[in-house]
């Protein structure tokens, strides 16, 4: 007997050897095939995830205009730009053990198990935060092994690839938070109205609190289910030595202050201009409209804000509210062509037509380019044309007829002057220049200096019958004002994709079409368009506290005030969209007052600037009687400029008195001629 039982404890023993060797062996094989199972996935890239972010379009001062996205409001930060707060309170209500494990909470897996073999029914989640990243990144939320088995291995590879911080910051920003709000900044800025970096105690608790089910825990739904999430969080965070007890209670008492659900329209500071923008990004810049909405694009912009609201509320002052009388409005910097603001219409809900590049005939505000060639060939302000009624004939053959008329049928049937006719806006004047020039001048001068619609040169250009838009008069007068130097129109300054590569930037575009001399001498005429009782603006020159120079135009359809001074450029046109005269006068004189009101608001916190006077170009004082230079006894002295070499050169003797004579050899020029450079004050008194 004690042999058999040797016997079987030798096999025993055997046996058991072999299990231990077998075990040993299978363990190795395990551990190989884990080894090399961990190097293949931390080998292999991780599939490819979109993340919708929302593209945010911004003014010069850095306020968003406005965001977009299609489904997901998304803005990513890196984690240092998130409350530590609401890393903490995640962590504490979402997986307490995220800094231990590798992606698995095994102990808490079971004890998921247990509960819900307990209620016979999937009542506690077990999933870390890395598996919930893994799924919502790359997978569905099809209940299938499949999915499990994805989701296991692509947790395994996010805690093989990445740090903790990096699955925390990622978590953070994709995860979703109710009210259309993707992430933490989106979040922190829908509850709150702030960045997530500024989020207190209090408000990263209820934020965290909320993914568990944002239709039953958002603040703006039900703010008891809320509180009570929040102080769950709270409560976890003091469990898990985050916090103290005693900065639980003080978060719990902290009054929660909403920023309210604004409707998004609500939001956009320039809807019109936004419209542009997002114009631009995709038809000149060409980026797609998918990366537009959800690639998470910074667009810069030259929006003025202040400018842009001084714009709305103009307009909305100054449109009727008993007819749908329209408006557009639009400011350009002359010096860099940074659109400032601009208004399509008098309401964005009603209609999204942007009319700052609707085409409508411009009227008398095109005889500026009309002048601008005249000085550019010859004319001075002195130059003298006689209006009265008059028939042109025009055509190969002279066949066609143009009879053109002035203002109520009114003429002078004498010579004036062509600082007379700017200020009168006479069309006799006008049309004869034009044909004196020949129209294909205009057409040329025109298209020089910024207008890029197609003319036909043709007498009637002179008053503007071919529609052009206001963005096209805004830049031909920021030329004018600019001295000759076109800037193209710029309203976007640089783009950023959402890792921060620069993908547009633009500087401006500055090009020298004409010279400094005939735009000072056609900007200093176009002052006179202002002056009492006899510009065509005179009545708006009590708004005016700075030097302006522009032109009104009027057609039975529309009204135009074109005009600038040195900082800015401005465009106004109101009238009917379907084209309907205006017959009421006062529809007629809408423009005018609008133009003033912005352009005084506008530039309320910058002082009065002056018309910078070129080399080749000085002033004289003329007897405004005789056109001849005024002497000391002249009554009545008036400034006008001239191109050096274009001055009259004969003394006014009317008023000289008995026995005395003006010899120009020995008159001291210095008594007769402004200073060539004279002090900014004596300039701005010359001007009051």
């Amino acid at each position: 007997m004690e042999v058999i039982r040797n016997v079987q404890l030798i096999r025993i023993l055997r046996w058991m050897r072999k299990l231990f060797l077998i075990g040993l062996l299978f363990s190795f094989i395990l551990a190989v095939s884990s080894t090399f199972g961990i190097l293949y996935l931390r080998s292999q890239p991780m599939p490819p995830s979109i993340i919708e972010q929302t593209s945010t379009i911004y003014a010069e001062n850095g306020d968003v205009i406005d965001t977009l996205f299609s489904g997901e409001n998304r803005t990513i930060v890196p984690l240092e730009r998130i409350s530590p707060g609401l890393v903490q309170a995640t962590v504490a209500i979402e997986d307490r053990k995220f800094y231990d494990h590798m992606g698995f909470d095994f102990k808490r897996l079971a004890k998921a198990i247990l509960v819900d073999i307990q209620h016979m029914a999937k009542v506690q989640g077990a999933s870390t935060i890395s598996q919930q990243l893994a799924r919502n990144l790359y997978l569905t939320l099809d209940k299938t092994w499949e999915r499990k088995i994805k989701e296991a291995i692509l947790t395994i590879q996010l805690e093989l690839n990445y740090s903790k911080d990096k699955i925390i910051e990622m978590y953070l920003n994709q995860i979703y938070y109710g009210h259309a709000a993707y992430g933490a900044e989106a979040a922190a800025k829908t509850y709150f109205g702030k960045h997530a970096a500024d989020l207190t105690l209090a408000e990263s608790a209820m934020l965290a609190g909320i993914p568990k089910g944002p239709a039953f825990y958002s603040p703006y739904l039900n703010m008891e289910n809320a509180k009570n999430r929040q102080k769950i969080v709270l409560n976890a965070m003091v469990q898990q030595q985050m916090i103290s007890r005693e900065e639980a209670d003080l978060a719990m008492q902290e009054e929660i202050k909403l920023a309210g659900l604004v409707p998004s329209e609500e939001k956009v500071i320039a809807p019109y201009y936004r419209d542009y923008i997002t114009y631009l990004v995709k038809e000149k810049y060409q980026l797609p409209e998918e990366q537009l909405v959800n690639g998470g694009l910074k667009i810069y912009t030259t929006l003025d804000p202040v400018m842009q609201k001084k714009a709305e509320e103009v307009v909305a002052k100054y449109l009727p509210k008993d007819r749908p009388l329209q408006a557009a409005l639009v400011a350009v910097d002359p010096a860099t062509g940074a659109i400032k603001a601009m208004v399509g219409g008098r309401d964005y809900e009603e209609s999204q037509y942007n009319r700052v590049f609707a085409k409508r005939q411009p009227g008398s505000s095109f005889k500026a380019f009309l002048y601008f060639a005249a000085l550019e060939n010859g004319y001075t302000p002195l130059t003298e044309i006689k209006s009265e009624p008059t028939i042109f004939n025009y055509g190969r053959n002279k066949e066609q007829l143009y009879i053109p008329k002035n203002f109520g049928d009114q003429y002078p049937y004498d010579f004036i002057n062509l600082r007379e006719a700017i200020a009168k806006s006479d069309n006799i004047f006008a049309v004869k220049t034009n044909m004196l020039l020949g129209p294909e001048k205009l057409v040329e001068t025109a298209g020089r200096l910024g207008i890029e619609t197609p003319l036909k040169p043709l007498p009637s250009l002179a008053l503007g019958t071919i529609p052009v838009s206001p963005m096209e008069m805004a830049v031909g007068f920021s030329t004018i004002a600019n001295l000759g130097e076109r800037v193209e129109p710029l309203a976007i300054l640089k783009i950023e994709d959402q890792q921060g590569n620069v993908l547009v930037e633009e500087k401006p575009v500055r090009t020298k079409v004409a010279e400094k001399a005939p735009a000072f001498l056609l900007t200093h005429l176009l002052q006179s368009v202002f002056e009492d009782n006899v510009g065509t603006a005179h009545r708006v020159s009590s708004f005016l506290h700075r030097p302006v120079a522009g032109k009104t135009g009027t057609t039975d359809y529309d009204s135009w005030l074109v005009g600038f001074t040195p900082q800015l450029s401005v465009a106004v046109w109101t009238g009917f969209d379907e084209g309907r005269k205006m017959d009421s006068f006062d529809d007629a004189r809408i423009a005018a007052p609008l133009w003033a009101e912005f352009m005084e608001t506008a530039l309320a916190g910058q002082p009065p600037a002056l018309f910078p006077i070129p080399d080749g170009v000085h002033g004289v004082y003329i007897n405004p009687d005789n056109m001849r230079l005024a002497t000391e006894y002249c009554p009545v002295q008036q400034l006008v400029y001239f191109a050096d070499g274009t001055e009259p050169v004969e003394y006014c003797q009317e008023h000289v008195p008995a026995g005395e004579t003006i010899d120009p050899e020995k008159k001291d020029a210095a008594d007769q001629e402004p200073e060539k450079n004279p002090s900014i004050l004596r300039r701005m008194f010359q001007w009051w």
